[in-house]
């Protein structure tokens, strides 16, 4: 009986530790994808407003 807690608790533990860890590759995926969207606008600007001067 104690072993079937002790392995119930640890796949208990084992998924929180999955759980963070997965919301923590999609957090700093949203911020990868934020950051790289903000610099493609920038550049678009950056080039329109280059190519209007001429």
């Amino acid at each position: 009986m104690g072993r079937i807690l002790l392995i119930a608790a640890l796949v208990v533990v084992g998924l929180f530790l999955i759980g963070s860890i997965v919301g923590l590759v999609f957090s700093a995926l949203k911020w990868i994808l934020i950051i790289g969207a903000i610099a493609l606008g920038v550049t678009l600007i950056v080039k329109n407003a280059g190519s209007h001067r001429h």
